[in-house]
């Protein structure tokens, strides 16, 4: 399942540093803007827990984490939506993604140059905004062209879709994202081939000083602010300590350090936990003597899809999925024990399977 997160910001705000802590691909992270000049593809494995307590449990001959994909994008210069600079590339990269990571500069640092000359993230959020919903309202513009003819003709689905093009423009003509518009499911399968820009789910990371790692500055809470009513989420992270750590060999030494600032967890982890739930995905989990494996599900999926998602034949075969709890199975120990203590539910079709459940999948094709 090859989900994309797009990392963008304006140039010099840290997407490149924060990139490399993330991936072992190397972007170049140099003091000038548009150092990244394609986009850089990491796949990053998820943290989790869990697999370790397993693997203690199993002692397989191997552990498999789940996995989520980051791409590194140009960065974006006003005029973007019109070609400026690497618009069109930058524009045509981010459509690819799922969804966006948005780094804003929330550090002061004379000896790293800001493409306008001074630190203001909410300025730099908007500039961004504005030049992805110029490109989203030409869309919007585009296909209400088509469909209101179709409409004014009395089709039902055009009608349905003329009104909610309607409410984007609105919205993108105030200067708001396509995300704010409030849809049902029904109005989001008539949209979804619309690809908008904005109504990607968003995640602000907010790269700040070392010593504002922790409870965050003035510019954190400015954004905080300014996304409040935006349906987004905010993540605090040190881009440069993140760097720091990311070179240190042991993970004993990784964890003194992250205590020495006063973390519980690394920005990193945080950062790829936070993309992987603004992606909407959740993960299942498969333990045995040959392998502990996590398996990466979409939230709200039933028991033949997650088989599907192991092999293609277990979703079209499927029977029945045998379930164990994470929390009994760490309890009891085995799948033989869970068995015995009542712990191991069968379950159909209709079962929607739950983050964290082990499970075990009887098909037949």
């Amino acid at each position: 399942m090859a989900l994309q997160c797009g990392i963008v910001g304006l140039p010099n705000v840290g997407k490149s540093t924060l990139f490399n802590c993330l991936s072992n691909a190397k972007a170049q992270a140099a003091n000038f803007p548009f150092c990244t000049i394609e986009p850089n593809v990491g796949v990053i494995t998820v943290p989790d827990e869990r697999l370790q307590v397993l693997a203690e449990i199993e002692h397989p001959q191997r552990v498999i984490p789940t996995t989520v994909e980051i791409v590194d994008i140009a960065g974006l210069v006003k005029g973007a939506s019109k070609g400026e600079g690497l618009g069109n590339k930058f524009l045509a990269n981010i459509r690819e993604t799922d969804a966006i990571l948005h780094v804003l500069r929330c550090f002061d640092d004379e000896n790293v140059t800001h493409v306008d000359g001074s630190v203001d993230p909410v300025r730099d959020k908007e500039i961004i905004d504005m030049e992805l919903q110029l490109k989203d309202l030409e869309t919007v513009e585009s296909r209400l062209a088509k469909i209101q003819k179709q409409a004014a003709a009395g089709d039902k689905d055009a009608k349905a879709l003329c009104s909610i093009l309607l409410a984007y423009k609105e919205a993108l003509e105030q200067g708001k994202s396509a995300r704010t518009v409030e849809l049902d499911k029904e109005q989001q399968k008539l949209t979804k081939d619309l690809f908008l820009l904005t109504d990607k789910p968003v995640l602000y990371v907010c790269n700040v000083d070392e010593k504002s790692a922790v409870k965050g500055n003035r510019y954190v809470e400015a954004v905080r602010e300014a996304i409040k009513d935006e349906h987004a989420e905010l993540l605090v992270v040190a881009a440069a300590l993140e760097a720091d750590i990311a070179e240190l060999e042991t993970y004993e030494e990784r964890q003194m350090f992250l205590e020495e600032a006063g973390l519980e967890q690394s920005g990193v982890a945080r950062l790829i936990q936070s993309a992987y739930k603004l992606l909407d995905l959740q993960t299942f989990l498969t333990a045995g003597p040959d392998e502990v494996r996590a398996w990466t599900f979409h939230r709200g999926w039933k028991a033949p899809q997650c088989a599907g998602v192991i092999h293609t034949d277990f979703e079209k075969g499927f029977i029945r999925a045998e379930v164990i709890k994470y929390e009994d199975y760490v309890a009891l120990k085995s799948e033989a024990a869970c068995r015995e203590a009542g712990k191991l539910h069968i379950e159909g079709k209709e079962y929607l399977v739950q983050d964290g459940d082990i499970m075990h999948f009887l098909f037949n094709v």
